[in-house]
């Protein structure tokens, strides 16, 4: 192993310098007593409400969690079916299960990642309750087309923005390009807790009163149930930390930016992109680069892992199975071959290291890590 080693990412840079806040925003819950909802969560749903441009915001325990609950504000169950993209998350999908729907898979962009909205008309049947595009990587699916198609079935669309707080389409962030969008706060989002926590952001009041009835057992007014809902409440401790990160949001948000804008010009200065294909921004969208996600071209996805890892370099692979081939969801019916496009980028797509505090240095090692594999391949080549 030579040079300096990276970290797909680094949680503990981003503490060290936000401590001192952070540490006064948990003292400050300790000597409240109120550990669940309460003022801290109320002041972050507003906070994050006027941020996103929504009417209203309801704070739950997961980003998992926000899928589930607005679904079933929807009324969403058995014998129902929501179309969502095959290449995801797991949750996108397996919410819709565990409401007792089902998930209709449908291919994705070979650009962007991100549900194709070509595709989706012909995956409505007199069944269909709902469409769930996933915002991936940070960057927006493309609505125009998903607006048309929802507004001639009288669908709601229901965004999965678990990986994309901040992003925009034209113009508009995400949680105003629906009927509802979900957010999750895991520790290495654009927003970021230290634990699991999520939100649902909405201009529908009614739905945002159901939402807030559903996170706390169905129960209004106390201990009478309107609803089967279930326990899933964000604790103050999280919402004061996530209300830290708000001050900061829009730095965090531009670092991102300008990393995944100079990702792209090393891989164009060190000559890899032959090798490597860089992340497509579509120009109506503010792509926040949750991650970076390239695909590795004449599969050599496996061989380059194998540099990364002698080499010091962090990386994920988002996501080596697509959902319509998961062993759980066999029984929907799906083949090898359903969905290419998807197959295809589960065998390309490596996440190579990022976070707001990462160097031009660490990058720039990234970078030249690739080219290092690429010079040894042209040489066994030869």
């Amino acid at each position: 192993m030579s040079g300096i080693q990276v970290p797909l990412f680094d949680l503990k840079i981003q503490y060290r310098g936000l401590e001192k806040p952070i540490e006064e925003a948990i003292y400050r819950v300790l000597e409240s007593g109120c550990f669940i909802l309460g003022p801290e969560v109320k002041a972050l749903e507003e906070e994050v409400a006027r941020y996103t441009g929504c009417a209203s915001a309801i704070a739950c325990a997961s980003g998992s969690d926000a899928i589930s609950l607005a679904l079933a504000a929807l009324d969403i169950g058995p014998g129902d079916e929501v179309i969502v993209p095959t290449f995801t998350f797991f949750a996108s999908a397996s919410c819709v299960s565990r409401l007792g729907a089902r998930p209709v898979f449908t291919d994705i962009d070979p650009d962007t990642f991100n549900m194709d909205p070509r595709l989706v008309e012909e995956r409505i049947t007199p069944r269909t309750r709902a469409i769930m595009p996933v915002h991936l990587f940070g960057q927006c699916c493309d609505m125009q087309p998903l607006w048309e198609i929802a507004e001639r079935h009288k669908l709601p669309i229901i965004e999965d923005a678990a990986q994309a707080f901040g992003s925009e389409y034209q113009g508009k962030r995400t949680g105003t390009l629906g009927t509802m969008a979900c957010h999750s706060f895991y520790p290495t989002k654009n927003l970021a807790a230290y634990g699991d926590g999520g939100m649902v952001v909405t201009n529908d009041r009614e739905l945002a009163a159901k939402l807030a009835c559903l996170r706390t057992h169905g129960m209004e007014p106390r201990y009478y149930h309107k609803y089967l809902g279930w326990n899933s409440r964000l604790d103050a401790l999280q919402a004061a930390i996530l209300r830290v990160k708000m001050a900061w949001i829009a730095r965090f948000l531009d670092a991102r930016i300008a990393i995944g804008r100079r990702y792209d010009a090393l891989i164009e200065e060190y000559e890899v992109a032959g090798t490597i294909q860089k992340p497509i921004a579509l120009p109506q969208c503010r792509h926040t680069y949750n991650q970076y996600v390239v695909r590795v071209a004449g599969g050599q996805r496996d061989a380059l892992i194998e540099h990364f890892k002698r080499e010091g370099i962090g990386y994920e692979v988002y996501y080596p199975l697509p959902l319509h081939l998961q062993e759980v969801f066999r029984p929907l019916g799906y083949q090898v071959g359903d969905f290419p496009v998807a197959e295809r980028a589960c065998k390309e797509v490596l996440a190579l290291p990022i976070y707001p505090e990462i160097s031009y240095e660490q990058q720039k090692r990234v970078v030249q890590t690739i080219a290092s594999f690429v010079r040894g391949r042209v040489r066994l080549a030869a």
